[in-house]
């Protein structure tokens, strides 16, 4: 049986696939470059959306914070092309916030694979037979 999704939920997603075509051809600051957007939460009166968003090939969290200070700064532009779009009675107010859990997911990623290797190599059975002991 399949699960049935809230208005929110359904309002997040047609969001979600609005913006990505919005800030992908309609914003034209620099310091958006490329974007994804990772997760979208509307509150349940509609009235606000936070918009998770992560950087393509930012280097540092401060060019990810100004991007998404951009996207901010550009909020009332968006909202008001999202609001022809989804032909929906109150369109809610966007939110733009640099979600860093997938950078942390990298790091961690990269931890667990230097710990695993790390293991292995401690864990390497001896290459010759000179540790036994044979007399």
């Amino acid at each position: 049986m399949a699960r049935e999704f809230s208005r929110t939920e359904r309002v997040a997603d047609a969001v979600q696939r609005a913006l990505a075509q919005l800030i992908q051809f309609e914003v034209r600051d620099p310091r958006v470059g490329m974007v994804n957007i990772n997760d979208v939460e509307v509150s349940r009166d509609l009235a606000l959306a936070k918009v998770y968003v992560t950087f393509v090939g930012r280097d540092t969290d401060a060019e990810c914070e100004k991007g998404a200070e951009a996207l901010n700064k550009a909020a009332g532009f968006l909202r008001s092309h999202l609001a022809k779009e989804l032909n929906i009675r109150t369109t809610p107010r966007l939110q733009f916030v640099y979600d860093k859990t997938a950078v942390r997911g990298q790091a961690l990623s990269s931890l667990i694979d230097k710990a695993v290797a790390e293991d292995r190599a401690h864990q390497s059975p001896p290459s010759s037979g000179d540790e036994r002991g044979d007399t």
